[in-house]
């Protein structure tokens, strides 16, 4: 009876068809614990059910994500309907005064006769609805509406029924109330599904979980997507006439990619994380680029057919979203976002979505000021005459205005009011401040420490407008962003039609050839793995430990610079034995350039100075310690450090950063190490401890109370930050050694510590310490703070050359 009893607690999983390889259906037993039988004992879907949890805590909650979601609901249904009032429902000759109204009711005052009112303006119903009825185009458009709106509410019914599920989850299984949710970050909640898959199997063929596997499963087709423009696979790089090379890459496009090629009918995987076994196969690659190609011209005549609806939606959804912002923040469009195309550009494998938008979000305004930096004379001449002008006549109605306010009254007054405001306010836009001077060359290597990703022909060559215009392609203006997402549905079908089905055979190689089956987890793309042996890059530090050919290679040490920064998200990850090596290798190389490298006190007695020169409004002391490292080189080269710079010999970009790093690891305890490294940063303010050793003040680390998650986060950005600078350098230097030992090593502002990609091999070592020669600082002036919340960037055609303004 007692072993019928123990068994109990047993059951036979019936249906694996979903999560389960063939041939292991029948002989799985999994123990379920008392009170989580129900629901999470075997998730048939793991993919969604981690993306969910995901989703779950990053929207805060269920109640944030259901009202979201029934907002948008509403949203629908008011444009649908206030757009048919408006054209049907609306007698516009009344509203403009083109037709007189007489009042005649008794009682009527005679002066307010004629005077026209809202409900004058406005049709009554059964006019309106006869106006409805006769527009058969417009019964059709609403039908189709309708049908949209009914399927969305299904979908939202779904959503609720599963988010309930993910809500139970949180507080039964992982303990975590809703109301402490937002207390919690995503590592934490990750920590506890790993310990909680030990007590019970939510996945059924591993007996523990790794970070890995779970970034895995959420991020499966995203990883792919990242890899492909990486690969410079999918068409969103386009040669136009007159406007040369153009990125496009809107939503719309995006959402056709992922529809034709993982979970569209036709697509190429069996389900959520399987990749369909004939696309395993070599033999038949050609019929299946045929097949391929058939799906991408039926989804492009698709596309084409449905242009008109989306576009007529897009325009509506558009003029409601940004007129009333373009009216009360007309520079709002000078404004910048990162691109569609940056965020794919410039996301590591294996990064979640806020891990990238945090990272993003710092190299904003270094990427603001860079793209500042960029002004055209002759717009800035047109545009100070424009706002000279309008401002003119803008001052005399206004006076008139104020003199007698009946001005008002006549025709189109307000509107010129309007208007005249708006050019105003948009020529000053591209009227640059005087007193601001700009260094592109350190700026873009400020952007390098956020992003990490830039290409190796940026590196001095900051101040050319291509290299500006390159940027603008990752950095765009929120008009152009528009405007792309307003062209999206008539460019989409061409761009399937004309340039993604020549991509077919090509596309159908790269999941054959990199796509590999993960035990626990299934089909992932091979650059997920971040394997250094079969996908890394000779110069960037992976030479003798990559068997890794020109095609199989990720471009600009994306999978060097990738299991860096996982490694770093994750410090309880176990890396495998290849990547092990590469980071050993990585570590020993940042302890031998430290060794040439200035002192750690020496660079965060600097940090207050070095935070000046790169006009960084922030005080907080991950970003002191990037501007220290940042620059250093130029401090030593001008002389401007303080005391005892004459024993200090010059130095790069990456012997600062090594220092830091080295300094860093060798006081760091396991999973301690952040915490640690916030009272090396905060002791650079008190001047007393800038003379002791680097030891005695990494030993007093020990003592820090600092333990915020929110704190850990940043740190982690600044190692990450501090990784990228450390390795773009050796890469560059690996990659010219001639260069490196040449001009690029003098430390002119950012010159020498900007650099594209990558590491270098021990061959290169010795030119990468080469002593740079001293030069003076000469066009450094202090820039004024800028407004942490001003977005708005002014920007030209052509750059500035030869200036005071500029370094």
């Amino acid at each position: 009876m007692a072993n019928f009893e123990a068994y109990q607690e047993y059951q036979r999983i019936e249906d694996f068809e979903e999560d389960s390889p063939p041939g292991e259906e029948q002989d799985l037993l999994v123990h379920v614990p008392e009170g989580l039988k129900d629901s999470w004992h075997h998730i048939k879907n793991l993919d969604n059910f981690f993306k969910r949890i995901y989703h779950f805590h990053q929207k805060n909650g269920f109640a944030c994500m259901m009202l979201s979601e029934f907002f948008e609901l509403i949203q629908f249904l008011f444009v649908v309907i206030f757009t048919t009032f408006l054209v049907n429902c609306v007698e516009y000759d009344v509203l403009f005064a083109n037709r007189a109204v007489n009042h005649t009711g008794q009682g009527q005052n005679p002066l307010d006769r004629n005077k026209v009112t809202l409900p004058d303006a406005i049709l009554p119903s059964e006019q309106c609805t006869e106006r409805i009825q006769e527009n058969s185009w417009l019964i059709f458009l609403l039908i189709m509406a309708a049908i949209f709106w009914l399927y969305r509410l299904v979908k939202v019914f779904c959503n609720v029924m599963s988010y309930w599920e993910i809500r139970q989850f949180y507080i039964k299984a992982l303990k975590i109330r809703m109301d402490e949710l937002c207390n919690f970050t995503w590592q934490e909640v990750q920590d506890r599904l790993i310990s909680l898959q030990r007590e019970q199997q939510m996945c059924i063929h591993k007996k523990e979980l790794t970070e890995l596997d779970i970034y895995h499963r959420i991020l499966r087709f995203k990883n792919y997507m990242v890899a492909m423009i990486n690969k410079s696979l999918l068409p969103v790089q386009l040669q136009l006439p007159l406007l040369g090379n153009v990125v496009f890459l809107t939503q719309g496009l995006k959402y056709n990619f992922e529809l034709i090629l993982f979970w569209g009918p036709g697509s190429l995987f069996q389900n959520k994380w399987n990749l369909h076994p004939k696309y395993k196969r070599n033999g038949n690659r050609l019929e299946l680029a045929q097949q391929l190609s058939r799906v991408i011209l039926l989804m492009g005549l698709a596309n084409l057919l449905l242009c008109p609806f989306i576009l007529v939606w897009q325009v509506l959804y558009a003029f409601f979203s940004y007129t009333e912002v373009i009216r009360r923040e007309p520079g709002s469009l000078g404004a910048r976002r990162w691109s569609l195309y940056g965020h794919l550009y410039m996301r590591h494998f294996n990064e979640l979505d806020h891990e990238l938008h945090g990272r993003l979000g710092r190299g904003y305004k270094p990427t603001s000021k860079y793209m500042n930096s960029f002004t055209s004379p002759v717009l800035t001449v047109l545009a100070k005459n424009f706002a000279f002008f309008s401002g003119s006549i803008l001052a005399v109605l206004i006076a008139l205005t104020v003199y007698d306010e009946d001005v008002l009254t006549v025709q189109h007054i307000l509107t010129a009011i309007t208007v005249l405001g708006v050019v105003i306010t948009i020529a000053r836009s591209f009227i640059p401040d005087e007193h601001m001077v700009w260094c592109p060359e350190q700026l873009l290597q400020c952007m390098l420490a956020h992003i990490h990703y830039m290409p190796d022909h940026w590196r001095g060559h900051a101040n050319k407008s291509e290299t500006r215009d390159e940027v603008a392609q990752l950095f765009q203006y929120k008009a152009v962003f528009i405007l792309e997402e307003l062209l999206s549905p008539i460019v989409t079908p061409f761009i399937l039609i004309f340039h993604l089905r020549n991509k077919s055979l090509e596309i159908i190689d790269f999941f054959r050839n990199f796509t590999v089956d993960v035990v626990g987890v299934g089909d992932i793309c091979s650059f997920a793995q971040m394997d250094i042996r079969r996908h890394g890059n000779p110069t960037w530090m992976s030479h003798g430990q990559t068997e890794a050919s020109i095609y199989q290679q990720a471009e600009n040490g994306k999978t060097e610079l990738s299991l860096m920064h996982f490694t770093i998200k994750n410090p309880r990850w176990q890396p495998p034995q290849e990547s092990s090596v590469f980071i050993s290798h990585l570590k020993e190389k940042v302890h031998h350039d430290a060794q040439g490298g200035p002192s750690t006190q020496l660079l965060l007695s600097e940090a207050p100075l070095c935070t000046s020169l790169q006009s960084n409004g922030s005080g907080a002391a991950p970003d002191n310690l990037l501007a220290s490292v940042l620059a250093h080189p130029v401090l030593t080269a001008s002389g401007l450090q303080g005391r005892d710079h004459r024993f200090i010999p010059p130095s790069t970009a990456a012997s600062a950063a090594a220092s830091v790093l080295a300094s860093l690891s060798t006081s760091q305890l396991p999973h301690t190490s952040r915490s640690r490294s916030h009272s090396l940063l905060n002791s650079s303010v008190q001047p007393e401890t800038m003379y002791r050793s680097d030891r005695t003040i990494i030993d007093s680390m020990s003592n820090s109370d600092i333990r915020g998650n929110t704190l850990n986060s940043e740190f982690a950005s600044a190692e990450m930050s501090l990784h990228a600078i450390y390795m773009h350098e050796l890469h560059q230097q690996s990659s010219h050694p001639q260069r490196a030992s040449g001009q690029w090593q003098n430390p002119v502002p950012m010159r020498d510590l900007h650099t594209n990609s990558g590491f270098q091999s021990q061959s290169g070592l010795g030119s990468s310490l080469s002593m740079p020669t001293a030069v003076h600082l000469g066009g450094w002036q202090e820039e004024e703070e800028e407004n942490e919340d001003d977005q708005e960037i002014n920007s030209g055609s052509t750059p500035k050359q030869g200036t005071g303004n500029s370094c």
